[in-house]
């Protein structure tokens, strides 16, 4: 069976040894006669896969003892919410930086838990981008500083973190372990799966262990981050299936090496960047200097044409090329597993589309 071009912004395409690998292992894992979704998570089998696991992102990410690996379930967008409540304490401030969809989801769920401070706004600019860090407007003693490193919808991605006094917070959930960074300069990183780790139904969350000590007493056990680390991220039935789809992936990024996954994802951007920009037809969304990696966004010059591509890309094996619903327009995401000759492919199309449409 010929395999689509998966360019959707997740759940996301994964690689395909990781799929290979995990089908052949489905029905019986490691000579157990049962799946690893079938073993108890405290058994002997998946616990080698959760401290595998865990013991990847260590290694990538060069994370010291100082920190938590969890793997948590609610996905990003409970982390809106279980941030502010485990680290934002009464009369404290957050500094919160929007730069679009995502940013303003996490923003308004952290404003219902206590006080925020939007340091940076600029949200509903078009072309899309990401502040700089000479817009932060700061609080003085904030409990942390919020920022989305890679915003899904706009295609607008920070280059260079910025450097905070207070704890620096991130949702990396569409850019993570897609390039090399340092960090021990965060306080804590959260990112949903189904993007560049896994399929979906878990959040990685990434914290200093000193931050889990600031909970208020009041918030639910469940909630806590300080219960995950005592019990190892498995208080509860963790997300075993997922976790062991992560541990297949993170070898694999181990193997492939992250340097040389950060050159292959600038490469492919690179060169979808270069078909919309030497076209007249096609014109990108997102200020130059803050263009993603991950997410490619351009506009056709009507909708119907967008539509026109869209379902003629379709036809022609290219999915998830539709751009979201509160933006329109084209989006590809082309994540870590995404084959590069999937780029060539889609250049291919949008010059013959913009030769039979221009």
């Amino acid at each position: 069976m010929a395999r689509a071009y998966n360019f959707s912004a997740g759940p996301a395409t994964l690689p395909l040894e990781v799929l290979e690998e995990a089908q052949g292992e489905l029905l019986n894992y490691k000579g157990t006669g049962m799946s690893i979704m079938e073993h108890s998570h405290r058994g002997k089998a998946y616990m080698a896969v959760h401290a595998e696991a865990i013991a990847n992102t260590r290694e990538l990410l060069g994370l010291s003892d100082d920190y938590a690996v969890l793997f948590l379930q609610g996905g990003a967008s409970l982390q809106f919410a279980m941030l502010p409540m485990n680290l934002l304490g009464a009369g404290q401030t957050a500094d919160y930086t929007n730069s679009g969809s995502w940013a303003a989801k996490a923003i308004k769920e952290a404003k219902l838990i206590g006080n925020v401070n939007v340091a940076a706004d600029c949200g509903k600019e078009i072309p899309t981008r990401v502040p700089t860090e000479s817009e932060l407007q700061l609080t003085p003693g904030a409990s942390y500083v919020h920022i989305t490193s890679n915003e899904t919808i706009s295609g607008a991605q920070w280059k260079t973190f910025p450097k905070t006094e207070a704890p620096l917070v991130a949702d990396m959930s569409s850019d993570i372990l897609s390039r090399p960074f340092d960090a021990s300069q965060f306080g804590l990183i959260y990112a949903g799966a189904q993007k560049n780790l896994a399929p979906a139904g878990m959040a990685l969350v990434i914290l200093r262990k000193e931050l889990a000590e600031r909970v208020p007493s009041t918030v639910p056990s469940m909630l806590k981050y300080s219960t995950h680390i005592e019990n190892d991220s498995m208080f509860n039935t963790c997300p075993c299936f997922t976790i062991y789809m992560y541990m297949l992936v993170t070898r694999w990024i181990k193997k492939t090496g992250l340097d040389a996954l950060y050159t292959q994802n600038v490469n492919k951007a690179a060169r979808l960047y270069s078909a919309i920009d030497s076209s007249d037809f096609y014109k990108g969304t997102a200020v130059p200097e803050c263009r993603s990696d991950m997410n490619v966004t351009w506009r056709l010059p009507s909708e119907e044409l967008e539509a026109a591509f869209i379902k003629e890309a379709a036809d022609a094996g290219f999915s998830g090329l539709k751009g979201h619903r509160s933006v329109g327009g084209i989006r590809a995401s082309i994540y870590n597993a995404f084959p590069a000759e999937g780029v060539d492919a889609l250049v291919a199309f949008m010059k013959d589309f913009e030769a039979r449409n221009g």
